[in-house]
């Protein structure tokens, strides 16, 4: 039972050191094929950014606060 939970240990610590450079390996081959469609279909991307921009205020209009000084 020694050997088993020896052999456990030794993955369990592989899954850990490897998990977040796997994470990172999924991550940059999702901006590459994002950047990719934005590089062949510029439109598509611009019309999808729009509709998911919230609809609370008109886009691109700065809100300025009043200090309470």
């Amino acid at each position: 039972m020694s050997t088993f939970l020896d052999y456990l240990v030794v993955l369990a610590l592989a899954v850990l050191l490897l998990a977040p450079a796997l994470c990172g390996v999924l991550r940059d081959r999702r901006v590459d094929r994002r950047l990719r469609a934005a590089q062949q279909h510029p439109q598509v991307l611009r019309e999808r950014h729009r509709r998911e921009q919230p609809r609370g205020r008109a886009a691109g209009v700065a809100v300025r606060h009043a200090s309470g000084h």
